[in-house]
């Protein structure tokens, strides 16, 4: 849980730039990607780490418009765009409509009382959950995973280290 603004800002920078590098690493034609005919592919999830931005922040009473019924876009470049821009308007929104003490307040979140903070925990949770989604179904589709908590298994040897079996 966070205890800063600048606490929460400083994580948001980190995770949302590793959110754009999986991003970055998407193919259109990778984005029908599943793991099974009725799971999850790789658009929807990449389009709902997207569309949670604006929904969950527009709960807590920020100015976030969100729209439900918006497809998914046809293309990774699309819902990359979508998301940075997002992603930017959730770092100016905070620094200017929240203070530190604010982050105990209570809010009412899908039926459940949550702390401010908690909210924006819960943000950040929820990317790396999906992001560890997509990298499962990138691999099967054959796509160059990029490390985010460390280097990827394609990455160790930039750092002079052997590939991990």
């Amino acid at each position: 849980m966070f205890r800063t603004i600048n606490d929460f800002l400083e994580a948001w920078k980190y995770e949302s730039e590793a959110t754009l590098k999986i991003f970055g690493n998407l193919t259109n034609e990778s984005l029908n990607q599943k793991v099974t005919p009725d799971g999850r592919s790789l658009r929807f999830i990449a389009w709902h780490i997207t569309d949670t931005i604006p929904e969950m922040l527009s709960k807590t009473g920020l100015p976030f418009s969100h729209d439900e019924n918006t497809p998914v876009p046809a293309s990774v470049e699309t819902i990359k765009n979508i998301y940075e821009n997002s992603s930017k308007a959730v770092a100016e929104l905070i620094s200017k409509n929240w203070k530190d003490e604010m982050l105990s307040d209570n809010l009412n979140m899908y039926g459940q009382v949550w702390k401010r903070a908690s909210v924006l925990s819960s943000l950040i949770a929820h990317q790396a959950h999906h992001r560890g989604q997509m990298t499962v179904l990138m691999r099967q589709a054959g796509l160059k995973v990029p490390g985010v908590y460390g280097p990827a298994k394609e990455e160790w040897a930039k750092y002079g280290m052997p590939t991990q079996e």
